[in-house]
Formats: structure tokens, sequence, C-alpha cells
């Protein structure tokens, strides 16, 4: 071979050779990278080339798939979407996923490694590739009570989160205004006009209240207070009378805090009067002398500056809840009343009340009880879990006193359950530095029980911004307290 054509043979050669390499790296070192590519639309094509698996609540699917005419051959479809979407989340091929259909679309769609067996079993027998399920711990009684009563409260902001103490099971997850995820879930690639309309809507419908967003927790923070001054020993006897003036002279300020029962009731009022009739100034007091680091351990052990919801629980990811570090004086005794720059998600005050129901042990909250593969076997089965031992019992069972007290005698009158024992808090939480300018939002937590030591946790969040109703009339005692009486019910008395 001449010199001429010897180096035009290496030169092809090398060509080659430089393919070759440049195939198999892409085959095999950048295969995942491109495969979960999101500008990959195969990936897309292929995932919604079959139908999805199911999310079940109470024994049913609350999620289905349906043909298209589309570019996909399968789009999502969800049954009561507005009243579960903050559980399901949603599965569209223009938008993304989120919560489960996002945590779990390795089993929905019947890609988990787990199912690896199953899909090579399904290709030699012919059967197209078959999905799993996840059957969640919603209680549907509960959820439904909780999103009617939200929506009966025409033109409400809100959520309602519901626990069992016990277990840690989430009962009800709900947030108003809601969407129907099906209205955006298409067979295209295209955005959905829907979904750009439902993120410009002042009610922010698309926003998940009960996890995602934190507020001012109000007097329901008392509660938490309460338990920080018996765990500390700043108060030992809940019913002997307090130094607390009302009203109440913050520290280094000249800003006096009263309360809306009135200086008689509250002026040097025990503990369990001061959460009857939610004096400011005890709570105030009991936080003062506590200083902010007895607060702030007393708050992390409930979950507090805590990202209890991380990935290891992504289906419930969460906003976290802050009790802030470096506070001065009056602002550690503004968080005794649940005000100040102390902020909080339903969620945390739903695992705050629970926790104190099942005497001071604050379980780790999970939504999703199992996991099954197409044949309907269990992959995955979660167990309770301890996450803090938040106070002793000692201290749990005095604050239940208190609030069963409230209940009973006092502000959360509306909570009572014929042959139910009732714990109850309500809240009112200011906002911003202009209160006159901004109407407070409405909270209410409670917890119910029965003899046979079922019991149930829930945490109520009202922004009444667009109701129709008098600055009066915001209460988280009337407008709360029905809700949670209802969710309680839907539990307890099935």
């Amino acid at each position: 071979m001449n010199k001429p054509l010897r180096a035009v043979a290496i030169f092809c050669g090398l060509l080659v050779l430089g393919l070759l390499i440049r195939a198999n790296w892409l085959q095999y070192v950048r295969a995942p990278e491109l495969a979960s590519d999101t500008k990959n639309r195969r990936v897309q094509i292929e995932q919604f080339s079959t139908p999805r698996g199911d999310i079940i609540v109470g024994g049913r699917a609350v999620t289905g798939s349906t043909e298209t005419e589309g570019d996909l051959k399968y789009k999502r479809t969800y049954a009561n979407g507005p009243m579960y979407a903050p559980v399901t989340g949603y599965a569209s091929q223009a938008q993304g996923m989120t919560l489960l259909e996002k945590t779990y679309d390795g089993i929905l769609t019947g890609k988990d490694d787990r199912l690896a067996f199953q899909r090579f079993a399904d290709i030699v027998s012919g059967e197209g590739r078959r999905a799993g399920s996840v059957v969640t711990t919603i209680d549907p009684k509960a959820q439904k009570a909780a999103w009617d009563g939200l929506t009966d409260l025409k033109g409400a902001r809100g959520a309602v989160v519901a626990l069992d103490p016990r277990t840690g099971k989430v009962l009800a997850l709900v947030s108003a205004p809601s969407y129907d995820p099906s209205t955006f879930s298409g067979g295209t690639f295209k955005e959905s006009d829907r979904f750009v309309a439902l993120g410009k809507e002042k009610s922010k419908p698309l926003a998940n209240r009960a996890l995602r967003e934190t507020y001012p927790p109000g007097s329901t923070f008392k509660i938490l207070t309460a338990a920080a001054a018996l765990e500390h020993g700043a108060v030992s006897d809940i019913d002997a009378r307090t130094d607390a003036e009302s009203p109440y002279q913050l520290p280094q300020s000249t800003n006096k805090i009263g309360s809306e029962a009135g200086d008689a009731v509250c002026d040097k009022a025990s503990m369990k009067v001061a959460m009857q009739h939610s004096c400011n100034n005890v709570f105030l007091d009991a936080a003062a002398e506590l200083g902010q680091d007895k607060m702030r351990e007393t708050a992390e052990k409930f979950g507090f500056n805590e990202d209890v919801y991380s990935d290891d629980f992504g289906d419930l990811l969460a906003t976290k809840s802050l009790y802030p570090e470096d506070l001065d004086k009056p602002g550690t005794a503004l968080t005794g009343m649940g005000q100040g720059s102390l902020t909080s998600t339903p969620m945390q005050m739903a695992m705050v009340t629970a926790a104190l129901a099942n005497d001071g042990k604050l379980m780790q909250p999970y939504i999703v009880d199992e996991v099954k593969g197409p044949d309907l076997g269990t992959l995955e089965k979660t167990e309770p879990a301890v996450m803090s031992e938040a106070v002793s019992a000692e201290t749990a069972q005095k604050v239940q006193q208190m609030m069963e007290f409230t209940a009973k005698e006092g502000s959360a009158k509306r909570a009572l359950i014929d042959g139910i024992t009732v714990g109850g808090k309500t809240g009112t939480a200011q906002r911003g530095v202009d209160v006159d300018d901004e109407v407070p939002y409405g909270w209410f937590v409670s917890y119910g029980k029965k003899d046979d030591g079922s019991s149930v946790a829930v945490a109520v969040f009202i922004d009444p911004t667009d109701m129709d109703i008098s600055r009066a009339d915001i209460s988280g005692g009337r407008l709360g307290a029905p809700i949670a009486r209802d969710v309680m019910k839907a539990v307890l008395q099935q």
C-alpha cells in the first residue's frame, strides 16, 4: 500500500474508532443523564405510554388514566381532584409532577427497580408494562369533613391537617381554594392555559397551605408555651395564681399588651384560667421568664427548625416552621403568645397537638401506608416511628387538663362532642406591623379521644382575606372549631 492510501486508511480507522467510542460513551456513560433530561421527549412519551398506577384512599382509587388523541397515549385523571390535590399532587405531561405523583413516579409507572423481575415476566408473557399502586393513610370521611368545612366558609383560604397521635398517620390534608389536576393533564407537551391561569389567581389555588405555607400560629402556640413552662419548672401548679399582670408590659419596652377577656379575668390568672380565656399576659410572662434558649429547645423537640419532611420523607415535603434565633427579650416574650417572628405550617401545629395528646411522644407523620406491586403484593410498608420525646408524660397530661378545661368551660366549646373527650385551643394571629390594616388569621387546634384509646389531633387554619365577614367575627373558635369538631367526629364516630 502506498503512503497516501495508508494515511487515508489510518485516518478512516481513527474516525471509525472515534464513532465507536462516542457511541459507547453515550450509550453506557451518559445514558442515565440523557434518559432523565427533562427535554428528552422520548422519556415523556414512554412514561405516558401505559396507564399509571393508582393512588388509593380508603380502599378506592382517587386517580386513573384515560387514552388521549394527543402526542401521548395516556393522560392522568382524578376523582374529587380539588379535595385530594394537596395529597396526590399532579402528573402532567407539560407541567411535570408534584407530591405523591412525583415521589412515587417509579412505582406508578412500573419503572421502579423493585419491579424489574415483574417487567421481565410481563415482556415474556407479552403483557404491557404494569404499574404498582400507592395506598395512603387518608381517611376519606375525615378528608371530606375537612374539605366541606373549609369550602362552606365562602371565600376562605385555609388548611386542615388531622393526625393519628399514636402512629403519626395523616388522616386528612386539605388546602383551599384548590385546583383540579385533571384540567391540565393532557396528551400534549404544550403548556396548559389553565395551569398558567391558576398561577396568576390572587387566591393562590396551587399553594399547598397545609405543608408549604407558614404563618404566625397565634394563641394556638400557647399550648407549647405551657408545655415549656411546665417542663422547665417555671410553672408547677396549673391552678396557682401567677405574677403576670394584665395588661402586660413587654420587657425593655413601653408597649403594654392586653387580652380580649379583660384585665379583671386575666390579671395574675393561673395558667389553667389563662388557657381557658386565652389571656396573653400569662404566656408572655412565661416565655420571658424561660428565655429564648429554653423556649427554642422545647419548640425544636416538637419539630420546629427541623427538616422533618426532608427527602427521606418525600411524600411530606414541607416548609420548615421556625422558632427564630437571636431574639431579644420582647421578641422572646411575643413568641409565648405565638406572635413576633415565629412561623408555623398547619402541619406543624397538628404535630404539636398530636404529641401533647400522645402524652408527650411525637410520632413521625406519614401519608403513605403501603406501596404495592402490580400483583398487589406489598413492596413497602410504613411502620410508625417516634420522632422525639417532646415533653414528659406528666407535662403533657397537665396541658391536656388545660385544653380539656378550655373545651368545656372556655373558648373551645364549639369543638365539644358527646361521648368523646375533647381538648382544644383557639388562636387569632395578627400579621404585619400595621395590624389595623390587615385582617387577622384564625386558628384552632384540638384533639379527641375515646375510651378505647383511639384518638385524632386536628389543626385548622383560616385566612379570611376574601371573606365577607366583620373583623369582630374572625376567631379560631368561631370559624375553625366547628370544622375541627366535624373532622374528629368523622374519625372517631365511624
